[in-house]
Order: structure tokens, then C-alpha cells, then sequence
């Protein structure tokens, strides 16, 4: 065999071996950028997936998940003439509190910060805290039959307004509960109270008011949330409904390492008593989200 026929048989069944060095510097650059490109991929799947595990949990009011929601609404046509408006959040905090391997307790605090502009004529403008309404539900730590989860337990409302016209100036206690099922990206759920007043002015009226919310979330797998829900209340002693449907969206997401979300939406204002809001208002939220070990 000559010198040149054993190179050529040397280059068919050892090319690696004559390969240039600078192909080989290549194909190695090559292999590491799609290495380093697959990794960040699975790592984003991962957060996706985290991120949206996270908002499905935040659509659960009676989750494993402490929250500090912030929820700005805005409402108008108020009063006999329409003219009046309100501007309020409502800061909310969520705390689970575990009872042993089986229930948790949650607390469910919703203490509303007001500005409203002459829900009266000639009543003027009024800034302040709200009556605050402190709920707690026990929930046990697995689901129930078909997955259902629910809670039950007191509501409490302390008239905290830091105006007569912002609150009802009244005690008032009440039984309240939820039920929920979360099947895939869907959540459907009916939260409720009902409040009585025990004690406060007796020169304010006494009061029997059953809260109804139904709601529906879809949870996209890039964690936006979208839903839909009527914040129905019905007023016994006055036989009044009060029913706006909200439309609202929201997206999970990090401001560094704290996980928030941010949402907003649109309501209408299906019926509500001769003197209260009309039409259209909007909602904004900013939620931070705190998840337990």
C-alpha cells in the first residue's frame, strides 16, 4: 500500500483524527450554544409553569398562599341627582394559618380606604377608613369528593369609618363560606356572607345583608389570569339588590424576586338601589404574593 493510499483510508475511518482544528473549535461552539440554549429553555418552562401554579393558587381565596392585595375601584352616577362619585381600595391580606395536618384557618381581612364626592347633594366630600370586615374560614388541607374544596366559618364587621358617611356605624357578625373546584386552567367558585348588626348607634339603621360572589378564572400556562364574577349584595330590611359584573384581568409576574400581580378590569353595573352607582366603573389590583413552605 503507498504512503497515499493509506492516508485516504486513514481519512475514511479516522476523520475526527484529520480533522481540522478549527472545525473542531466549531462544532465544540456549536454544541455549547445549543447546551446553553436548551438550558434556558427548560429553565423558562419551569418558571412558566411555577408562575402559573402561582396565579391558580391566588384564584383560590382559601389557598396555602398569604397575599397583600391592594384593589382600587371607581364608581359614579351616585345619588338622587347622579352627580356623585367614590374612589376606594380595599386592602385585603390573606393569611393561612395551619391547624394541625388536616385544616387550616384562613383570615381574610378587607379594611376600605374611601374618597367619595357628593354621594348626596350637598353632602360634600369625605376621605377616611371604611367598616372593616374581618372573615375567617376553616378549610381542611385536601380536597374534598371531585376535588371540591371549601371553608366555612364567622364574619365580622367593625364600623372602623373614620366618617359617618362612610360606614354604617353598626357591629355586625354573620356566618360565611365558600366552595371552589380547580379543574386544569379553570376555576369556578361561589364565595358568601351574610351580616347581621348586634350593636353600634342606635340611631342608625340596623342591618341583614347577604353578600353573594360567583366568579370564573381561566389561567393561561404564561400565568394571565382572566375572569368574571358578580359581587352581588341584597339588603333584607330594604328588600334592594346591588349587582355589578366585573371583567377583569390580571398577570403574575416578579419585581425582582417578589412574585406580583397585576391586574385591572371593567364593570357594569347591573342593578343597584334608586341613589347608588350606575353604568361603568373600573378596577385596578396589585396583589403581592407571599407562598407558604
Amino acid at each position: 500500500m503507498t504512503l497515499r493510499t493509506s492516508r485516504v483510508v486513514l481519512m475514511l475511518f479516522l476523520p475526527h483524527a484529520t480533522m481540522p482544528r478549527r472545525r473542531c473549535q466549531l462544532s465544540g461552539n456549536l454544541l455549547a450554544t445549543f447546551g446553553i440554549l436548551a438550558l434556558q429553555w427548560a429553565q423558562m418552562s419551569i418558571a412558566h409553569a411555577q408562575d402559573a401554579e402561582l396565579a391558580k393558587k391566588l384564584s383560590n381565596p382559601v389557598s396555602s398562599l398569604i397575599s397583600v392585595p391592594f384593589q382600587s375601584n371607581y364608581d359614579r352616577g351616585i345619588g338622587p341627582d347622579g352627580e356623585g362619585e367614590k374612589f376606594y381600595v380595599n386592602f385585603q391580606p390573606v393569611v393561612p394559618i395551619s391547624l394541625g395536618p388536616d385544616w387550616t384557618v384562613v383570615s381574610r381581612t378587607i379594611v376600605p380606604i374611601v374618597n367619595q364626592d357628593e354621594i348626596f347633594p350637598g353632602s360634600g366630600d369625605q376621605f377616611g377608613l371604611g367598616d372593616t370586615l374581618q372573615s375567617l374560614f376553616f378549610t381542611p388541607k385536601s380536597p374534598g369528593p371531585s376535588g371540591i374544596i371549601w371553608g366555612v366559618g364567622p364574619a365580622i364587621l367593625l364600623p372602623t369609618a373614620t366618617d359617618d358617611l362612610l360606614g354604617g356605624e353598626k357591629w355586625g357578625a354573620g356566618p360565611t363560606g365558600v366552595v371552589l373546584k380547580q379543574s386544569g386552567p379553570w376555576t369556578y367558585s361561589v364565595l358568601a356572607n351574610h351580616i347581621w348588626s348586634f350593636a353600634g348607634d342606635n340611631a342608625r339603621a340596623d342591618m341583614s345583608n347577604t353578600f353573594i360572589q360567583p366568579f370564573v378564572f381561566y389561567t393561561t400556562a404564561d400565568a394571565w389570569t382572566y375572569g368574571v364574577n358578580l359581587e352581588s349584595a341584597y339588603t333584607w330590611i330594604d328588600d334592594v339588590w346591588s349587582v355589578p359584573l366585573n371583567l377583569t384581568a390580571s398577570k403574575l409576574t416578579k419585581i425582582g424576586d417578589q412574585p406580583v400581580s397585576i391586574g385591572g378590569g371593567v364593570r357594569y353595573w347591573l342593578t343597584s338601589p334608586d341613589a347608588g352607582p350606575e353604568g361603568f366603573g373600573a378596577r385596578l389590583s396589585v396583589t403581592f404574593l407571599y407562598p407558604t413552605k
